[in-house]
């Protein structure tokens, strides 16, 4: 049925078409017409319903085409369209007769050039920077020492052995590879799986739960680097509990998971320095800080003490306090004997002058008496409250000083048992580490012996080699030499020799006795 055939003139007997015949016509044209073509174009409106189906537009500047990707299809797209985005897109037009349009099925979409890629990523950026999820608040500290880092990235490439040789050669630990693919369709999902799978680990199961984790991958160009360009690898790197260090490509490649991650480094090598410190600085610090501890402790107890001295030589020695009133009462005492014989002679006088009544005299011994207990009981109060005030200033110092020496003592007691307590399990690392260490040297070094066994020159002339000696029982490496010395040694094994003369070599000449003197006679 030719559908293009004139019109049929006025009067005859033209063909009447139903609507579906007229559709599954042109469906037959357009298909046969355009089976197979690519399109180059900017992405107009992107649709996503719940069936899988991908329905967007293809347009430029004049017009637009209806296109659509199948759900089978769309999940193998190795790019998905997005709007404002200019793809070069392949398939075959056809049409759909239910609303008497055409459209295209298309079936692969690759960006058009770099300038689409860079316009795209760039795009992505600023919509993933306005959810804040490259804000600095966001990002963690890095552990100081991690017992267990995690590494994505792929287990054969060269990246994990520079970063097992790194890690090693600075502080070895342990370390978590998931192994995933760092470059096509898979990579996204992949790393994006291995992200959240760290993160889902529990910290008391059969895997230890990483303190770190590093997203490491080689160098290469934009469109290798660009699974780690892709919206579910930055999300799962921002939304990770565990600090993450990002070292995709060389220092000069960027993508989009190192503004997500919490540090990035610009090689997987850097990426384990910044892991680890290097164990002999941290040994070293270790030792300086025990050191400074043990001085610090000293001063702390030292300086109260010397403290404790110079207000003890400011207080002055408590028979000081006395001395004066001894010194005086020495010379009062040393008065007062003849004052009192003088005294009794005057009063003897005068008694005898004039004699005193016994009741009398007795009554004023009596007064006199009270009196002088009255003046010994003041001065013992007087000189308990002289050395009261004294004794009271010293007890309050002593109590002040013994509650200063406790506290210091304590607060230095706690310090010195955490440190102790760090040092022990640092030192418990490193024996580990060393005896790790030993064991592989261990093992090279009987390697390296049976190597040289088996390539020694007794196991060589065991095979039928010999070994050619000279004189002075060195070895002949070439003919010349060979046929230079007059006498050779075949070396066999078992330390067997037989002594050979090379085929033309000449006899050592013997020589001729000098003649003897002649003695003249005089």
């Amino acid at each position: 049925m030719d559908l293009l055939e004139d019109d049929p003139q006025p009067g005859s007997n033209a063909h009447e078409f139903t609507v579906s015949e007229l559709s599954g016509a042109v469906k037959r044209s357009i298909e046969d017409q355009f089976g197979r073509v690519r399109v180059r174009a900017e992405v107009g409106r992107v649709s996503r319903p719940g069936s899988g189906h991908l329905y967007f537009d293809l347009k430029d500047d004049r017009a637009c085409l209806a296109a659509v990707t199948w759900k089978g299809q769309a999940a193998r797209l190795a790019q998905r369209p997005e709007e404002g985005m200019e793809v070069i897109a392949t398939g075959r037009l056809t049409t759909f007769p239910g609303q008497s349009k055409y459209q295209m099925i298309v079936d692969q979409i690759e960006p058009a050039g770099v300038g689409a890629l860079m316009a795209m990523l760039e795009k992505r950026r600023k919509a993933l920077a306005a959810e804040g999820l490259f804000d600095e608040a966001r990002k963690r500290p890095l552990p100081f020492l991690p017992r267990v880092i995690g590494v994505v990235t792929s287990p054969s490439g060269a990246v994990i052995r520079d970063i097992l040789h790194r890690l090693r050669d600075r502080f070895p630990t342990r370390v978590l590879i998931w192994p995933v693919v760092v470059q096509g369709e898979a990579c996204a999902p992949q790393v994006t799986a291995a992200i959240r799978g760290f993160n889902d680990l529990p910290p008391d199961g059969p895997i230890p739960r990483p303190d770190l984790i590093i997203v490491a991958r080689g160098g290469g160009s934009l469109e290798d680097l660009w699974g780690f360009n892709e919206e579910s690898v930055v999300r799962a790197a921002a939304e990770s509990a565990i600090p993450l260090i990002s070292a995709v490509g060389h220092e000069t490649d960027t993508t989009l998971i190192d503004f997500a991650s919490d540090r990035r480094a610009p090689t997987p090598t850097a990426a384990a320095e910044m892991a680890v410190p290097v164990r002999g600085d941290l040994a070293a610090r270790l030792a300086d800080a025990g050191a400074r501890m043990l001085r610090a402790s000293g001063q702390a107890i030292q300086r109260p003490r010397q403290r404790l001295r110079d207000l003890a030589r400011a207080m002055g020695r408590p028979s000081a306090l006395t001395d004066g009133a001894r010194q005086r009462l020495d010379l009062q005492g040393a008065r007062l004997e003849p004052a009192l014989r003088q005294l009794v002679r005057g009063r003897r006088h005068r008694l005898d002058a004039r004699p005193v009544p016994a009741a009398t005299l007795r009554q004023f011994m009596q007064a006199k008496a009270h009196g002088l207990d009255r003046a010994a009981v003041r001065l013992d109060t007087a000189r308990t409250r002289r050395l009261e005030r004294p004794r009271d200033r010293l007890t309050h110092l002593q109590e002040r000083l013994e509650s200063s020496l406790r506290r210091v003592s304590a607060t230095t007691r706690r310090a010195i048992a955490q440190q102790q307590a760090r040092l022990a399990d640092a030192n418990l690392r490193l024996d580990a580490a060393l005896r790790r260490g030993q064991s592989q040297r261990r093992d090279a070094l009987l390697r390296l012996d049976r190597m040289r066994q088996s390539l020694g020159p007794e196991e060589t002339l065991q095979r039928g080699f010999v070994i050619v000696r000279g004189p002075d029982d060195s070895v002949v490496t070439s003919a010349r030499s060979a046929a230079e010395t007059p006498r050779l040694e075949l070396q066999f094994a078992g330390d067997q020799r037989i002594a050979v003369r090379p085929e033309g070599a000449e006899k050592p000449k013997r020589r001729k006795p000098a003649p003897p003197e002649q003695k003249t006679l005089l």
